[in-house]
């Protein structure tokens, strides 16, 4: 498992330039569609993942991007939680395609937020321990991640994106639903 200082055994090939793209919000439809596997060696899924990237990098405060959020039903997401205080496993920025959950922990409760749902966050059950398996855009190259913690949190939240599922899906009830807090 790599630390927050560990690099992964492989990189993300590098990308070509990418566009910042509109998120789309809740209740728009194409947040419910499921992804199609890709083949991440194609051309406009290496620029999604581009756009993934560019998108994710000016969107204050996020961790990660799936296709469905900019508007395309494809297996597609990036991540990145250097930044985020509560990381402890860190993998760096990352893209992956056609991603299969290979062995997860016991699940635990935590608040999640998501830029497609900008006015609440919830509490979900999640594992804290992820082991996935996934392709690289450009190679296509299969990798495997283990991770931990709020990486694996993340992980898990943009695969239900690519499965057509938000947050308020998996919410641990009514009273799980809270307004997002604002600071100034």
């Amino acid at each position: 498992m790599s630390g927050p200082n560990t690099a992964p055994s492989w990189r993300l090939p590098p990308l070509p330039p990418g566009r910042v793209l509109e998120v789309v919000r809740a209740p728009d439809p194409m947040l419910g569609q499921p992804g199609q596997p890709v083949d991440p060696t194609a051309e406009h899924v290496v620029q999604l993942s581009a756009d993934l990237v560019a998108t994710q990098q000016v969107s204050r405060g996020c961790v990660g991007l799936a296709a469905q959020q900019v508007g395309v039903a494809s297996q597609v997401f990036s991540v990145d939680v250097r930044e985020h205080a509560k990381t402890r496993s860190c993998h760096g920025l990352f893209v992956l395609c056609n991603v299969e959950i290979v062995a997860t922990s016991r699940r635990e409760r935590g608040r999640e937020g998501c830029l497609s749902v900008p006015d609440f966050t919830g509490d979900v059950a999640r594992a804290h321990r992820l082991t996935v398996r996934g392709q690289l855009p450009v190679t296509g190259e299969w990798v495997t991640l283990e991770t931990d913690g709020f990486e694996a949190v993340a992980i898990q939240h943009e695969i239900d994106h690519t499965q057509g599922l938000i947050f308020l899906d998996r919410v641990t009830g009514p009273q799980g639903v809270h307004p997002r807090r604002t600071y100034q």
